[in-house]
């Protein structure tokens, strides 16, 4: 069974900000795949699937970011979930908007919901794809920024990188291995 988490914050006035851009791409493997988010436990809302014959979760936390790792733990250990089978996805402030990154490992970056993810797996070796949304050019506070909403000149980039991190997700899915997809979707 894989497991693939979006990291973002839970309510309308989140929807489309930088900071859910995690929930973003798990909404696009969703329209899809005509799936639905039609369960909530484990502090999240979630969808049990198949997928070229696996078994999948799709996780969206509802904890808000900085509390991630919560969920992601209660769903791990409920479905017995290898961490190997976890990836996380996520907004980046380092990386420009519309570009996206594949690891295996990595810290957190300043990354909130990263950092509660890595408490709670007790490890920094989990995949992940991280999405750029670039850094505030003016002055302003980091955390107004990643809460604030992608700008109209930026709409086509943002949702070309979500489609690239889905297009990843289900190469994986499918059964290409991690390094493989990263070697495919890093360039």
């Amino acid at each position: 069974m894989k497991c693939i988490v979006g990291l973002g914050n839970p309510g309308r006035k989140y929807n489309k900000t930088r900071h859910n851009i995690g929930f973003m791409v798990i909404d696009e493997l969703l329209n899809r795949h005509h799936w639905k988010l039609d369960k909530t436990k484990f502090k999240g809302d979630y969808a049990l699937e198949n997928f070229s014959g696996e078994k999948l979760i799709l996780l969206q936390p509802q904890t808000y970011m900085n509390l991630s790792g919560e969920s992601i733990r209660q769903v791990m250990d409920y479905y017995d979930v290898d961490l190997e089978d976890v990836l996380v996805i996520y907004d980046d402030l380092d990386l420009p908007t519309g570009k996206i990154r594949l690891r295996q490992k990595g810290g957190h970056g300043g990354h909130n919901g990263v950092r509660s993810t890595i408490d709670h797996l007790g490890t920094k070796e989990f995949k992940r794809i991280r999405l750029g949304v670039g850094r505030p050019a003016s002055p302003i506070p980091v955390v107004d920024y990643v809460l604030g909403t992608f700008p109209k000149a930026e709409k086509e980039d943002v949702e070309r990188s979500i489609g690239h991190a889905a297009d990843a997700c289900e190469s994986w899915l499918a059964g290409k291995a991690f390094l493989e997809v990263m070697n495919d979707y890093n360039n």
